[in-house]
């Protein structure tokens, strides 16, 4: 139980549980110790210059992402909740989440969001890690034709690393 618990927390952000963290407060359940996010989805917002940037995508376009958002929430008031959109939460909301690692790609139309989440958690006090890998695409973990380029194999070392350090 508690590995599946352990497997389920460094999941969840692939797998669009992004509200799980905030929820936990009030849930008894084992501590979470480190949260990875890889490129990570953390506002409804559509504006960003990484938006404009690669709204065409590179693999991601900026109108599937409208398309998952209408599918996520189809009510656009519920995109202002924070178990929607983390980065609209305040900082005080933030305080007390787990250390973090936050991967983002360079070429990814979520780029943006993900580091501005990732400073506004510093801004909390949250111990957390950032790192832009450069000349990747969004999913590039989960793309077995980009299994041996050095950047995902650094991306892959960096986040498997860390989760045993903290979950030792």
């Amino acid at each position: 139980m508690v590995n599946a618990w352990r497997w389920l927390v460094t999941a969840w952000a692939v797998i669009w549980l992004r509200p799980l963290p905030f929820r936990l407060n009030n849930i008894k359940t084992p501590a979470i110790r480190y949260d990875v996010m890889l490129w990570p989805v953390t506002d409804a917002n559509f504006d960003t210059d990484s938006y404009h940037q690669y709204e065409n995508g590179y693999f991601l376009s900026r109108n599937m992402m409208k398309w998952f958002w209408d599918a996520y929430t189809p009510n656009e008031s519920d995109r202002n909740n924070i178990l929607a959109s983390p980065l609209r939460a305040t900082t005080a909301q933030l305080q007390g989440l787990p250390p973090t690692l936050i991967q983002t790609a360079e070429l990814d139309v979520l780029r943006d969001e993900g580091e501005a989440f990732g400073r506004k958690l510093d801004a909390a006090g949250v111990d957390v890690t950032v790192t832009r890998y450069n000349g990747l695409i969004h999913d590039y973990g989960l793309l077995n034709a980009l299994s041996d380029v050095p950047a995902v194999r650094a991306a892959i070392g960096q986040a498997g690393y860390q989760l045993k350090e903290h979950l030792k």
